[in-house]
């Protein structure tokens, strides 16, 4: 614990699963936590009762007193809090310290950290990095972004400790010690404009995992990805790239149906042949590059590594086969909530497909998604808050085939008529789940839901 907040008085900024996980260990540290929620109909008692109930705790709703403001020592955000609201910007010009959830576990944690970032990829890369960390150390915990609280886990930290995480954008905004002994950033490609507002800052706070590394700490990055090809020239890390189109002189790559490492001043090292991976696809290539390059050099065996890459299976909600009916194969690509996401999605189908999309408006462009349906798609079925604005880009592009649904209940019904038995039935939006649902996660199992209920 590299910072005493006992009888500190801190404000945590959200309600959901984050921020109780925050105040609980806030609690638990002798610190005074203040939740506090923006949404006056937000009903505290309810708050009050998801909390470990072991220590003093105030509850806010709404507008927050200037006198609670006055007492204030940090405040803690949980990831859905913009930094550009009013309030958070009055924190900063009152001196108070700003932390997001990830740094206070980081400071209260111990051990090694290896956190992972990226557009599209990471819950699936943190997952195999997690089962190779696990199957090899004796303490290793995997959180973040991947649905555990970082801050829910910190004080069972010890020195031999490995602490996998998926860190987000959000995340990475207000970090300030955060230092990963290995980080990754898998890929950087268009998503939440509407919190970043311009491409040219959320690749900057994408980079941010790197913000405090050290010449001995390692950056595993994405050569073919032209931002990060450029990043690494000058990042203060040791830099090793991942490939999936060319042999690199020193780094991980794919080349034919192998995988090989080939380490700095050393001779290549065959890490496995990709039929030998239950993960399909060369964008989880790309995931499993990643991970193996992370453990490599966090200190794991290769023989290792090999054996638990090869156990590994496809994670929840991403690409995952649901069930075959009537010769159509039903798939749930919930997790793909950008459009790049949402191409690996389609470019992983063997049928024609009937695609259901569309969700909450995160202001991304559906041109290269639409454009890579390759012939693939027989109909796009649309929902949510984005349809007619994807109906109309699809329209647009010659591509006329789409079919406005009221609900995913519906469409999951609408392609179940339409579709031919050597089909495929593919949930993969595009978009994220909320207006509809609380989470790409809920969204994805009441598609499987309505699926078995056909």
């Amino acid at each position: 614990m590299s910072v005493d907040l006992k009888n500190k008085n801190v404000l945590v900024f959200g309600t959901g699963i984050s921020g109780i996980a925050a105040a609980d260990l806030l609690g638990a540290v002798g610190a005074s936590p203040i939740l506090y929620d923006g949404n006056q109909e937000v009903d505290k008692e309810a708050v009050l009762h998801k909390t470990k109930g072991d220590y003093p705790v105030s509850i806010y709703t709404g507008e927050l007193p200037g006198q609670v403001l006055d007492s204030l020592d940090l405040a803690v955000l949980s990831p859905g809090v913009p930094t550009d609201l009013p309030l958070v910007k009055e924190f900063y010009q009152r001196g108070i310290k700003v932390w997001g959830e990830v740094e206070l576990a980081y400071q209260m944690g111990k051990g090694k950290v290896l956190a992972i970032t990226g557009t599209n990829g990471k819950t699936t890369t943190t997952a195999l990095l997690g089962k190779i960390t696990g199957d090899y150390e004796k303490s290793v915990y995997v959180v973040g972004n991947i649905g555990t609280p970082y801050t829910s886990l910190a004080l069972k930290m010890q020195e031999n400790t490995v602490t996998v995480a998926e860190i987000s954008s959000f995340q990475l905004e207000t970090t300030e010690t955060f230092r990963p002994a290995v980080s990754a950033i898998l890929n950087i490609t268009e998503d939440h404009l509407n919190r970043h507002h311009t491409m040219e800052e959320y690749i900057r706070v994408k980079e941010l995992i790197t913000k405090n590394q050290q010449p001995e700490d390692v950056c595993v990055l994405n050569y073919e990805d032209e931002v990060l090809r450029e990043f690494g020239a000058s990042a203060v890390p040791r830099v090793v790239y991942f490939s999936s189109q060319r042999k690199l002189e020193s780094g991980i790559y794919l080349d034919g149906d192998r995988i090989l490492l080939k380490p700095q001043n050393e001779a290549e090292i065959e890490v496995v042949k990709t039929k030998d991976l239950k993960l399909l696809g060369q964008h989880n290539f790309e995931n499993v590059m990643a991970a193996v390059a992370m453990a490599y050099y966090a200190g794991i065996p290769m023989e290792s590594i090999r054996k638990s890459i090869c156990e590994f299976t496809a994670v929840e909600h991403r690409i995952e086969f649901v069930l075959e009916k009537d010769g159509v194969a039903y798939y749930n690509d919930s997790k793909a909530t950008n459009p790049d996401a949402a191409i690996k999605g389609i470019q992983a189908m063997n049928r024609p497909t009937l695609l259901i999309g569309g969700g909450y408006d995160k202001e991304s462009g559906y041109e290269e998604w639409i454009g890579a349906f390759n012939g693939k798609v027989k109909y796009l079925v649309l929902i949510g808050q984005t349809r007619e604005k994807i109906q109309k880009t699809a329209h647009e592009m010659g591509f006329a085939k789409t079919i406005l649904a009221d609900s995913l209940e519906e469409a999951v019904k609408i392609c179940a008529q339409k579709a031919e038995p050597g089909d495929a039935v593919l949930l993969s939006p595009a978009c994220a789940s909320w207006g509809q649902f609380d989470n790409y996660e809920q969204r994805g199992r009441k598609f499987k839901e309505y699926v078995r209920a056909l």
